[in-house]
């Protein structure tokens, strides 16, 4: 009997140091889920943190990238715009200047007829009525003439008692003037014309030679000839 008594205690103490012993399992065990839980909780935000870093390192990339691209076609927009615009001045200035020389081929052409105008006008002297209504025709015609080319741009050189200047006027002739100064223009030969400012056909004009030019160039011939004639006469008594 007594032995069965102390069995029965021993199995008492052992259920309790097993209900003990239950209770620290179950609590041990929710602590390491709990650990587990928040390992796992870390990695994925750190996780999380490395891939918005790598998005963001990405994003900036592309954004960098973006910005080569748009300051490239920028730039090409601009070299491309100032092609452009230089392009369409040129041509601009192209058609100008073939507009001009069409209209100075064709006012060169007309020209000759201006002079004719000019010497007719200058040998005409009306004497009777009939002569003076021809003249007065004559005028008109002329006048209307000279209008159109003003119309065209075409204004005539006012030459006389100016500096010759070879790039306005071509030198026919030189000859002594006691009232102009050497180099500037005594007459005009064939008027000359400005088409828009350039030359549309020079002037054909007589230079000064200055004063004194014709005397001293009559001596130097002059002592020419008398030197010739002394040599011959110094040979003709040496004969």
């Amino acid at each position: 009997m007594i032995e069965n008594q102390s069995d029965n205690i021993d199995n008492k103490e052992n259920d309790d140091s097993n209900l003990d012993n239950a209770p620290k399992d179950s609590s041990s065990t929710q602590n390491s889920t709990t650990e587990n839980d928040d390992l796992s909780s870390q990695e994925k935000e750190e996780i999380n943190t490395e891939e918005l870093k790598n998005t963001i390192s990405n994003n900036d990339a592309r954004l960098e990238q973006l910005e080569k691209e748009h300051e490239t076609l920028k730039n090409q927009y601009v070299r491309i715009s100032a092609d452009f615009d230089n392009f369409r001045k040129r041509q601009s200035r192209d058609q100008d200047d073939l507009k001009i020389q069409l209209v100075s081929k064709t006012l060169t052409a007309i020209l000759p007829i201006v002079d004719n105008f000019e010497r007719a006008r200058q040998q005409l002297k009306p004497e009777n009525e009939e002569a003076q209504a021809l003249h007065r025709s004559y005028q008109g015609l002329y006048k209307q003439l000279v209008e159109v080319l003003k119309q065209q741009g075409v204004s005539p050189m006012r030459v006389v008692g100016q500096q010759f200047d070879p790039s306005l006027h071509e030198a026919v002739l030189r000859e002594a003037s006691e009232e102009f100064e050497e180099d500037f223009i005594i007459e005009e030969l064939q008027r000359g014309y400005h088409l828009e400012g350039k030359v549309l056909r020079h002037a054909l004009v007589k230079v000064s030679m200055g004063p004194g030019k014709q005397n001293s160039q009559q001596e130097v011939e002059k002592d020419t000839v008398e030197g010739e004639d002394n040599s011959e006469a110094n040979t003709s008594e040496d004969v």
